[in-house]
């Protein structure tokens, strides 16, 4: 059951233009090779998706994609400036957030379905990061995280 009040779930639609416009700015910017103005506009993104999680309204797989499409950006364009350490923050990070929800009782399930489908893309960039850069304390405690969280969570309703 949605518990959100009206303005809540409004706040959700309205959030998603504004980390369209922002995500665009970012990828434009990532493109032309000016990381730093990407790295920002995707930072900004990341604080938009998360103001976005917590009104997810009836939106809630776009808020968790948002999210998610978020860190991954952030991390590919960290990476691109050498920082691969930041990138493996960033990724765990993702999923962290996800498994988080997954095992939270009090969350919508609704929010729970959208984070189990994405959950998929965050694992996946973990065992990418892994493979191309080998072992990392915050992959490995994301991943260790996920297969904690799939099996005290429980299913997903």
């Amino acid at each position: 059951m949605d518990m959100l009040s009206a303005p809540n779930r409004a706040a959700a639609v309205d959030l998603l233009a504004p980390w369209q416009s922002v995500m665009a700015r970012g990828t434009a910017a990532a493109r032309q090779g000016q990381l730093l103005l990407a790295m920002s506009s995707f930072q900004e993104a990341l604080a938009i998706a998360r103001a976005l999680l917590a009104a997810p309204g009836e939106r809630c797989d776009d808020c968790v994609a948002a999210l998610v499409v978020s860190h991954h950006n952030l991390a590919e364009v960290q990476a691109d400036a050498g920082g691969s350490d930041l990138a493996a923050t960033q990724l765990a990070q993702a999923h962290e957030t996800l498994m988080r929800l997954l095992c939270d009782p009090a969350a919508d399930g609704a929010l729970q379905q959208a984070a189990l489908r994405h959950s998929r893309e965050t694992h996946a960039a973990l065992l990418l990061h892994l493979e191309a850069n080998g072992p990392h304390p915050a992959i490995s405690r994301a991943l260790r995280a996920g297969c904690l969280g799939l099996a005290v969570g429980g299913p997903v309703h």
